[in-house]
């Protein structure tokens, strides 16, 4: 499950787009659909994301936050113990869209 916490804490203020960018880079990449928005590559590697906001819009539950993750996915060879080909790493990128719950800072992340 991810929780949003900071970024829910600092809704409303200046620093509301900083708290939700370190957040979210800083959520385990397999609570987030970047295997699924993998577009040149096989696997998501295991190196830092990058958050860009898109759009931001509450409701009277949540703080929706769409966002554009660029990231990092490799396209492994055949593990035969002769394959030559080495580990090769794409940049992605794909859209997803953060639904925090402004009660709990409970958070869904849905690829777009």
């Amino acid at each position: 499950m991810i929780e949003l916490s900071h970024t829910l804490e600092a809704w409303g203020s200046p620093d509301f787009e900083n708290a939700l960018k370190d957040e979210i880079a800083n959520t385990d990449t397999a609570l987030l659909p970047l295997q699924q928005g993998l577009s040149k590559s096989s696997h998501v590697s295991e190196g830092d994301i990058s958050v860009v906001i898109l759009d931001v819009t509450e409701t009277s539950e949540f703080i929706r936050a769409k966002t554009g993750i660029i990231y990092a996915g490799i396209i492994a060879g055949s593990c035969c113990e002769d394959d030559p080909t080495p580990l090769s790493e794409q940049t992605e990128y794909c859209e997803v869209q953060f639904d925090i719950n402004k009660k709990t800072a409970e958070t869904t992340a849905t690829l777009l």
